[in-house]
């Protein structure tokens, strides 16, 4: 027998499990790992013991879900926070308003309100920096009126008035501008817009009006020159802006356009002269014609025309 190197023998190990490692044995698992066919342990199904499913369509037992307030509805459906009034009138928002009245910006019939959460009547004189505003949207009707209707909102005798030929126009509260005789005809502006009403009944605006009026009998060319020259009524010099014979009618007819005065002008013109008035009709007002409206018919201004009677 050879010899062995340094008197051992030395014996080679031979396969995977060389180098004194342990096979693995699939059987057993690492501690505290869960298996590996993805199943619950025995302690997994414990702990649910005893546990009900959650279910989503039913709400927690200990959550109580807050009622929604509730909105105290106005007592008197005619009063307005002044806030809001001033922000429906297009002027700004509730919370600027709110900065205006405190500083003494607004007036309700006279007096000056600084008090938050204020309530006004609908039918009261709100005033912002001086001017009246309107929480309704601003509203501008033409009427060619009748004969035999007041020029009034009310009348306590319960005589017709020109406020039931436009009843049905709109739900805003509008009024006549300016005045027209009972037995006169012809073009009636009504607004909710109260500066432009103080504006075209100021005599200082000089808003033009053209009346056909016809007479009880002819006019003489000596009265139509006085006419034309202007009148010395009651001390007054009172005179009209033109003066003519209607084309193709008799003497009896003419128109006059005034720009000055009251509305009673024409009236108190021919009276001094001795004349009565049979008919006495208004064809034009501040740019405003009786075009494609019908006696006793009304209908809405348009845009153009608004900016027409505001820019006068």
């Amino acid at each position: 027998m050879a010899k062995e190197r340094h008197g051992k023998s030395r014996v080679k190990p031979s396969g995977k499990n060389a180098g004194g490692k342990k096979p693995f044995d699939k059987k057993k698992s690492s501690v505290g790992k869960k298996p590996i066919d993805g199943k619950k342990s025995s302690d997994d199904k414990k702990s649910f013991e005893g546990k009900k499913p959650f279910d989503r369509n039913k709400p927690n037992s200990n959550y109580k879900k807050k009622a929604a307030p509730q909105r105290k509805s106005s007592s008197n459906p005619n009063e307005i926070r002044l806030n809001k009034y001033i922000s429906n009138a297009g002027i700004c928002s509730r919370r600027e308003a709110d900065m205006h009245i405190s500083i003494g910006s607004v007036t309700v019939n006279g007096k000056v309100v600084t008090e938050m959460g204020y309530k006004v009547q609908l039918t009261d004189e709100v005033r912002f920096d001086g001017r009246i505003i309107n929480p309704e949207k601003a509203t501008y009707i033409l009427l060619n009126k009748p004969k035999g209707f007041l020029v009034t909102t009310k009348d306590e005798k319960g005589r017709k008035t020109v406020m039931d030929l436009v009843a049905g126009a709109t739900t805003a509260r509008i009024v006549p501008v300016g005045r027209l005789e009972r037995q006169a005809t012809g073009l009636l502006l009504f607004t909710n817009d109260g500066e432009l009403a103080r504006k075209l009944t100021d005599p200082r605006q000089r808003v033009r009006k053209i009346f056909h009026v016809e007479l009880d009998r002819n006019l003489s060319q000596a009265d139509f020159n006085k006419i034309k020259d202007g009148l010395n009524i009651r001390g007054d010099i009172h005179g009209v802006d033109e003066i003519s014979w209607i084309q193709g009618a008799s003497k009896r007819e003419v128109g006059i356009k005034v720009s000055t005065g009251s509305n009673g002008l024409v009236k108190a013109i021919f009276e001094h002269l001795s004349y009565t008035i049979a008919r006495l009709d208004r064809v034009v007002f501040a740019g405003l014609t009786k075009k494609d409206l019908p006696r006793s018919h009304w209908r809405e201004l348009n845009a153009q025309e608004v900016i027409n009677l505001k820019n006068l």
